[in-house]
């Protein structure tokens, strides 16, 4: 299957939006798990929301790897074949799904599927098959079929384009609150007095509707415009600012 250079890329590629959809559906709009959900000694919240922005910047990474990747096939006349770039980029979906089952779930025990659910191990298995296996075993048919290339892409720039803006906008999805929620997730350094972030949030404007006892972690109603200058005052995460902020767990937070 990865004979040719440029399907190792679109497969990287295929990895990293399975991630983004593993952190975007899981982790924000179903809300099942953060990334070290069950690590004992990973308690805080300030902690969570960070391995969370880790992961999601690790995916930034395999996508720009696999995308650059294509780019510079593309620039050297490669014959991509479509029905195998989505072959490609199916499975390594799939491969994703299939990794972190194994890795995350059952070897290293950092979260579940649904870690709420009474059968938390049935969740993983059909995780495993629905969103792993099955992609996985469709996209290596696609990209074998035949003996592998099909058709070529007849607009291949078009189609590199389209992905590039997929991969963006997966990235920025993962990183925004859902579009009715006037809060901002706030996460400060350690170490910042309780005096440094009440000034940096007076600052901005910020009222504070929630936050952790040291104000750690802090959710506030404050303008849009003035997120950035947060990071010139200590914080060290802004949730809506573009930067790999991760999976702030929006709407189960008491305010």
């Amino acid at each position: 299957m990865l004979k040719t250079p440029w399907l190792r890329y679109a497969l990287l590629l295929g990895v990293a939006l399975g991630g983004f959809f593993d952190g975007i559906l899981l982790h924000q709009i179903l809300q099942w798990h953060h990334l070290l959900s069950l690590i004992p000694a990973v308690t805080d919240l300030r902690m969570q929301v960070l391995w969370d922005g880790y992961f999601h910047l690790l995916m930034y990474v395999l996508a720009i790897v696999g995308l650059w990747g294509l780019w510079r096939a593309r620039r050297r006349k490669a014959q991509i074949a479509g029905r195998s770039l989505l072959g490609a980029l199916t499975a390594g979906f799939g491969v994703w799904h299939m990794l972190d089952g194994v890795l995350s779930h059952w070897l290293l025990g950092i979260h579940r599927i649904k870690i709420d659910s009474e059968m938390p191990l049935m969740w993983d298995i059909g995780w495993f098959f629905v969103f792993g296996l099955l992609p996985a075993i469709v996209g290596w048919n696609l990209v074998n079929r035949e003996g592998g290339g099909g058709p070529t892409l007849r607009h291949t720039t078009a189609t590199l384009v389209g992905l590039t803006l997929l991969s963006a906008g997966s990235g920025g999805w993962a990183l925004q609150p859902p579009a009715d929620n006037p809060f901002t997730t706030v996460v400060f350094r350690g170490g910042a007095s309780l005096s440094q972030v009440e000034e940096a949030l007076s600052a901005v404007q910020a009222r504070v509707v929630w936050s952790t006892p040291d104000m750690g972690v802090v959710v506030v109603d404050m303008p849009t415009v003035q997120r950035w200058k947060l990071y010139q005052r200590g914080a060290l995460l802004v949730g809506g600012t573009g930067v790999p902020a991760g999976c702030f767990n929006w709407s189960t937070i008491e305010v």
